[in-house]
């Protein structure tokens, strides 16, 4: 078991349960719909990378190298992505102009992606 991974899975989950606790409940009435659905699909995805990190760090068939190598990549990519879709979508409450780090969102999905890629093949490459 690798503790800094399953570690940092676990603080994703823990704060993505509060985060969409304060979407469902504080934020509700003060986002657009729009808004808030964007702001609810950036908690699941930071809950569905907190419970892949939680696999990945118990996985102990991934040699250590590649395992943190995903985990950089899926780590990078939640804050790119979940992160900038929490700062687009609460920017009507914060007066902030995100959109001109609008390319954060898609560049932290390709990171995502990367990292499911990496371990595919690894688990594919390792188990054939």
């Amino acid at each position: 078991m690798n503790k800094t991974i399953v570690g940092t899975g676990s603080f994703l989950g823990v704060l993505a349960v509060i985060l969409g606790a304060l979407g469902a409940h504080a934020l509700r009435d003060q986002l657009d719909p729009t808004s808030l659905e964007s702001y609810k699909t950036g908690v699941q995805y930071q809950m569905y990378h907190a419970l892949f990190l939680l696999f990945l760090g118990l996985y102990e068939k991934l040699p250590e190298h590649d395992r943190k190598g995903i985990f950089r990549l899926i780590v990078a990519g939640v804050l790119c992505f979940s992160g900038s879709i929490y700062g687009l979508s609460t920017s009507g409450l914060t007066g902030l102009d995100l959109r001109s780090v609008g390319w954060v969102t898609p560049l932290g999905g390709l990171l995502l992606i990367a990292g499911w890629i990496w371990l595919m093949f690894r688990v594919l490459r390792n188990h054939s």
